[in-house]
């Protein structure tokens, strides 16, 4: 309940925010790209590493005269994680899920004609549309992998998803160069908090926590129609 409380109020907050009247208008579309890096926040703890993805979308921006707007994206993002483990065994797991998501998030900009820096905060949602596992082992049977660590847990390599919709929390700072008047291109580094688990959860089941995280980089080119 408090992980649902604290998507409502972002949710709440970004829509309160666009509610404002007094501005003048400035609306702008586009087309972002670039590279992720994930993981999962496991209960209890999976001896992990970040694995690489990418995402690609479409955004919408409507601001503000007075430094304030709204940003709408429907992207298509990887997120997923890999395992740690030793490298003498010369065994390699990662496993990548694929989503299309929306952020609506909350923008706030300062800067001037040419250079414009921003903060975005808000919520997403997202529905897993792919589940990939790349691996050199019989992750099936760890009993035929001798070289396997005795000390490592391997519950989650085959594991099935319980829940492909997803929603949590974003937030990132960018900077953006206005080429002209309707041009303009956009950096922007984020971070992504799920707060929905993607593996069974109940008391029986061997994980309380299976949410997943991610580091996001992106190039976008946004043209202002308004």
């Amino acid at each position: 309940m408090l992980r649902l409380r604290l998507f409502i109020i972002a949710l709440t907050a970004t829509l309160a925010a666009a509610a404002q009247r007094y501005y003048q208008p400035d609306f702008a579309i586009g087309a972002k790209a670039g590279a992720t890096v994930s993981e999962m926040a496991w209960s209890p703890t999976v001896r992990q590493q970040f694995t690489p993805g990418f995402t690609a979308g479409i955004c919408m921006r409507y601001t503000e005269e007075n430094h304030f707007g709204l940003v709408a994206e429907l992207n298509f993002t990887q997120r997923g994680w890999a395992e740690k483990l030793n490298s003498d065994t010369g065994l390699s797991y990662s496993r990548h899920f694929s989503y299309i998501q929306l952020p609506i998030m909350t923008q706030i900009f300062f800067g001037n004609e040419k250079w414009r820096y921003f903060i975005n905060l808000g919520p997403e949602v997202g529905l897993m549309v792919g589940d990939k596992i790349s691996s050199n082992f019989n992750y099936k049977d760890i009993s035929q992998v001798p070289s396997f660590p005795a000390n490592h847990r391997y519950d989650q390599l085959n594991m099935n998803v319980a829940r492909k919709f997803d929603y949590g929390i974003a937030g990132g700072m960018g900077v953006e160069m206005r080429l002209q008047k309707k041009h303009s291109v956009m950096i922007e580094g984020r971070f992504y908090y799920g707060l929905a688990n993607v593996f069974p959860s109940s008391r029986r089941d061997i994980f309380g926590a299976s949410r997943g995280m991610s580091i996001e980089c992106t190039l976008a080119y946004m043209f202002r129609i308004i």
